[in-house]
């Protein structure tokens, strides 16, 4: 039996992870074409790389069919319900940094915090006979955060595509969206409420709390974790 480290696998993700862990003696790699999602790990033994889309690899975590993985601290948090009973946190990367943030229209002068869109979504409401519609891919966290912070009178739309277009294209009134910079936003006339920070995102180890482990599994686990000082 192996110990599994899930990777994302493609894009900048899997570039800096490889990076990550080769600095620290462990080299991944691709194995044959890029096309290809089969890898290699060089430097512990019993140790497997499984390469995965950014958003599978939680539910594989949770699922116990990987030991490890590296994935976005907001996607673990969104798709995994009580996240922290199913994995654990073992370590930030350091990299693929990115705000999820509530956004609304720059021309919205007086909605700067929550307690302002709060009140602006009871007007809306009033005014128009529904709720004021936030566009986002992350229901759940954006839920717990506007629910903790009292804000009512509003509904999650689903975005599939870009979410930061649908407060031109009148199908919301704001965004809970994931920026790095804000240009995306400022072009397409949003600004982020002053207290609209819902998670600081960035690449992270993980390990599940549901994955079996054999002795020589255990062994390597002390291995990569001793390798990796964690």
């Amino acid at each position: 039996m192996t110990v599994k480290l899930g990777v994302p696998s493609k894009g900048r993700l899997m570039d800096k992870t490889f990076d990550w862990f080769g600095a620290r003696g462990l080299t991944l790699s691709k194995a044959g074409s890029d096309r290809e999602y089969s890898g290699r790990a060089e430097g512990i033994d019993g140790l497997e790389l499984v390469l995965l889309s950014a958003g599978e690899i939680p539910r594989e975590l949770a699922a116990g069919r990987i030991h490890y993985g590296v994935t976005g601290s907001d996607l673990v948090r969104e798709k995994l319900p009580a996240w922290d009973r199913q994995v654990r946190e073992m370590m930030p990367l350091g990299f693929g940094g990115a705000d999820l943030i509530i956004a609304v229209p720059q021309f919205w002068v007086d909605v700067d915090t929550l307690d302002d869109l709060d009140a602006a979504a009871a007007q809306f409401r009033r005014r128009h006979g529904f709720r004021l519609r936030i566009a986002t891919k992350y229901h759940r966290l954006v839920r717990e955060f506007l629910q903790a912070n009292g804000v009512a009178d509003y509904q999650l739309v689903d975005s599939q595509g870009a979410t930061e277009g649908t407060v031109k294209n009148e199908t919301a009134e704001a965004i809970a969206d994931i920026t790095s910079t804000g240009e995306t936003l400022r072009a397409n006339g949003l600004k982020t409420l002053s207290d609209g920070l819902i998670h600081a995102s960035q690449a992270t180890l993980f390990k599940s709390r549901k994955a079996e482990w054999t002795t020589e599994e255990r062994a390597t686990m002390s291995a990569l974790e001793a390798l990796l000082r964690l």
